[in-house]
């Protein structure tokens, strides 16, 4: 790395020599000799200056992700754990290891273990388990620990912090559910209110909204919490109860078991998916259930912290959140976004399931394919163009009510922070019905 040093240049020497020269002389026999000489200017000039300062270049390093839950059968870890995979096999000086079930209280000691045994970056992949490593922060200041947000922002200089915008993807998912169903009963089995499950089930929500209003159609979005991520008896109660109780003939979840899937092929409705491929990736199911998933890729934000690491970045980006006009290659040479809607394999328009492409207007699958490629160029973002009006639902959060029912707390095509919206967007969008 080479900074540039301003070198300044004082001229006192050349001063004092010149006040001298400028004093009578005194020589023998008493005869004084006045010498006169040409005033000159003092300046003081400012010359740049390339210096070389060698920076510290890391050979190798090893990412450990700290998983919340099992890998096996799951989303979020299996997108995680993927993630870490793939960056394995594209630098071939990177070793990927994982622990797993990894609650609060087994965060630190299993850092503290991974580091003992030569861990360089340690991530946890939930905030409620990942934040205490900004407690050991300190103590390893040549490591970089990492946490995934649901709303607290807390960094370090070597604590970082990070999410996708899947909201950019569920927002597609949103279009494609809208024009699939027929009762107009759309249904999503949900964790627990946090700013992170609000603000991905808000994009999906304008996406239906979306639409609903293009094709003149009343549709409502139920929310039901199962009150934790991976309940799969409870999961797959609350999706009997949407389809049976409120007539639900597409279903998604916020959950992260694969219960809801499980129900929606035994039902025969359609199942829109989250965090993975899971036809193509695992085989689940198929697409003449899954009508579209989203897929997220991790090892693009994993991806920013390896790079920073073996450049021996002591101050890295501490705030990553990426979408889908982020993109990293893989080692095969495929370029992926953070984020994209992606079913068997094939990705974008082509991605919605071909059993469930007959049943779309032409004109919902020609928005999806504009929207998409201008969020992957960067130019358009459905929390940019809609309004957010609250449902007077949600999470109030210390010293941050849940606004009251129909208060527009965003007016269309107004901006709203990275900040606001990790960490302050804690309510539902107007037109959403969450059960007790």
């Amino acid at each position: 790395m080479s900074k540039k040093f301003s070198l300044l240049f004082v001229a006192l020497m050349v001063a004092s020599l010149l006040v001298a020269a400028c004093q009578p002389q005194v020589v023998e026999r008493g005869v004084v000799v006045t010498v006169e000489v040409e005033k000159e200017v003092i300046k003081t000039v400012e010359v740049e200056v390339e210096v070389e300062v060698e920076t510290e270049v890391r050979g190798g390093a090893t990412l450990a992700i700290e998983h919340f839950s099992i890998i096996e059968g799951t989303t979020w870890s299996g997108a995680h754990d993927r993630a870490g995979e793939r960056i394995a096999e594209k630098y071939p000086e990177v070793e990927y290891v994982y622990r797993e079930e990894v609650g609060p209280d087994l965060t630190v000691p299993y850092a503290e273990e991974l580091i003992a045994e030569g861990a360089d970056i340690v991530v946890g992949n939930a905030e409620f388990m990942g934040l205490p490593l900004k407690d050991i922060a300190d103590k390893y200041p040549d490591v970089y620990l990492a946490s995934v947000i649901a709303s607290d922002l807390t960094t370090k200089d070597n604590f970082i912090r990070f999410f996708p915008r899947q909201y950019q993807a569920l927002y597609l998912e949103g279009l494609i559910a809208g024009a699939l169903t027929e009762t107009g009963n759309i249904g999503i089995v949900s964790a627990f209110p946090s700013v992170q499950v609000i603000r991905r089930q808000n994009g999906f929500f304008l996406g239906v909204k979306t639409a609903a209003e293009l094709l003149d159609k009343d549709i409502t979005v139920y929310v039901k919490y199962v009150g934790d991520w991976y309940l799969p008896t409870e999961e797959r109660d609350i999706a009997k109860t949407l389809i049976t109780q409120y007539d639900v003939d597409v279903l998604t979840q916020q959950t992260d078991s694969g219960s809801p899937l499980d129900v929606a092929q035994e039902e025969g409705i359609w199942f829109v998916g989250k965090d993975m491929d899971i036809v193509g990736y695992y085989g689940w199911s198929s697409t003449e259930t899954v009508a579209v998933s989203f897929d997220t890729r991790w090892e693009v934000i994993y991806e920013r912290m390896v790079k920073d690491w073996l450049a021996g970045d002591r101050s890295p980006e501490t705030v990553l959140y990426l979408g889908m006009d982020d993109s990293m290659i893989l080692a095969d040479g495929t370029e992926v976004p953070t984020v994209d809607i992606m079913n068997d394999n094939k990705v974008g328009i082509d991605a919605i399931s071909p059993q469930a492409r007959p049943l779309i207007p032409d004109e919902i699958v020609e928005l999806v394919e504009t929207r998409r490629d201008q969020m992957i160029k960067g130019v358009w973002d459905p929390f940019f163009e809609h309004e957010f009006a609250s449902n007077g639902t949600g999470l109030e959060l210390e010293g941050l009510p849940i606004p009251p029912a129909g208060t527009v707390v965003k007016q269309a095509n107004d901006t709203v922070s990275d900040e606001w919206l990790l960490a302050e967007f804690n309510f539902d969008l107007e037109g959403m019905e969450i059960l007790e």
